[in-house]
């Protein structure tokens, strides 16, 4: 499990349990003392000044939209579009987890193939996708990560997924499910869901932390349809040099495209037809196992192809799993989002919970998002995506 200390909530109930996502070996900041998560939190769960008044903002009742937000079983298909699945007792108990919550579970066909690092050759594993969209099911997730789908984007059928999820099917995933979101995205316009994974978030033992109690939250939601947002509270960093804060307040309309998800494999995409153009949006990453030198070497090569001077923020989710070095001398993760803000126009924002951590919330790829930050509280909101 993560450090807990900073509020975070669903979009839907304010919480009272607080919650920091795991920290990476670099964490010289501050993030201080946690709030109380029912101090001044509006619908959505959010922490802020009570006097503010989020006029974009739709209250947490199901009622108040005339959508039905049912809360009953859902139907989720399991695939492996990536890489083999070597975890078999995380794979089983994950499935139990889903089917104790009371969904329906499908197992693809191929889920435990295995071909070399692969959960099957190219051909196996185009053919999970394709089954995964005709499936008809609620949500589509995956077994894990790894790598594999950017070697088979070209034989992807993305109408027939961008068709699945007009009809209702949500796509979720992380890691090297990014190249899936963005080429879908890229090719359709289709939304998918930054979220877990099924080994990953829902098959560790419960003697190494189980399922995240703010991520199932999430993940319930989605499911029920009835997320609306995600705030998180940002770290105390201090000021600039020039002594202005290093973010300072403001409201970004929700005409924005979120989108992003791993870096490393956002950077891959650079360059080809599997990468949207997104311009005036919302870019979120996260990565993990990459020192801060090479977070930034991707990074300078998003900002010289001119992709974040295009965007109206750049929030920083988790980067984890990497070992600072003597040879650093001081260079860390913080002096890499630092030196980004000293390049950029647009805010840059850290500590969103989302990325290779038990705590994080889901984000739709591709949806017209607002965000706003008063202090170094900071909110996404999406409303209602169905």
């Amino acid at each position: 499990m993560g450090r807990r200390g900073t509020p975070l909530a669903t979009s839907r109930t304010p919480r009272k349990k607080a919650a920091t996502p795991a920290a990476a070996t670099d964490h010289s900041h501050d993030h201080g003392p946690a709030h109380a998560a029912e101090d001044g939190c509006c619908a959505h769960g959010h922490c802020h000044d009570p006097a503010h008044d989020h006029t974009h903002a739709h209250a947490g009742d199901a009622d108040c939209c005339g959508h039905t937000h049912s809360q009953g079983p859902r139907r989720i298909y399991v695939y492996s579009p990536a890489g083999a699945v070597r975890d078999k007792a995380g794979f089983k108990r994950a499935v139990r987890r889903l089917e104790a919550l009371g969904h329906q579970v499908e197992i693809d066909a191929d889920a435990l193939a295995s071909h070399q690092r692969f959960a099957g050759d190219d051909a196996t594993r185009l053919a999970a996708i394709h089954r995964a969209a005709a499936s008809g099911a609620d949500l589509v997730l995956p077994t894990r990560g790894g790598y594999g789908l950017t070697r088979i984007l070209p034989g992807i059928q993305y109408k027939a997924l961008a068709k699945a999820i007009e009809g209702g099917t949500r796509f979720v995933g992380l890691s090297d499910f990014t190249a899936l979101s963005l080429a879908l995205l890229a090719q359709t316009g289709a939304t998918t869901w930054a979220g877990p994974l099924l080994i990953h978030d829902f098959g560790l033992p419960d003697a190494q932390g189980g399922v995240d109690d703010i991520m199932l939250d999430c993940f319930n939601d989605l499911l029920c349809g009835q997320g609306e947002g995600a705030g998180w509270q940002m770290p105390r960093i201090g000021l600039l040099p020039d002594g202005k804060p290093a973010v300072e307040d403001f409201y970004i309309s929700g005409d924005a495209t979120l989108w992003g998800g791993n870096l490393a494999v956002l950077v891959s995409l650079l360059g080809t037809p599997y990468f949207p153009k997104i311009q005036g949006g919302v870019l979120f990453l996260e990565d993990v196992g990459e020192h801060p030198y090479r977070i930034e070497r991707m990074l300078t090569q998003l900002l010289h192809a001119g992709v974040l001077a295009q965007q109206k923020a750049i929030i920083f989710g988790q980067f984890t799993e990497f070992k600072l070095h003597a040879h650093d001398k001081g260079f860390k993760l913080q002096t890499v989002i630092d030196w980004l803000r000293s390049q950029l126009p647009c805010p840059v924002l850290q500590g969103l919970p989302y990325g290779h951590v038990p705590t994080k919330v889901l984000l739709p790829v591709g949806a017209p998002v607002s965000l706003s930050v008063e202090g170094r509280d900071a909110l996404i909101y999406w409303g209602h995506t169905h």
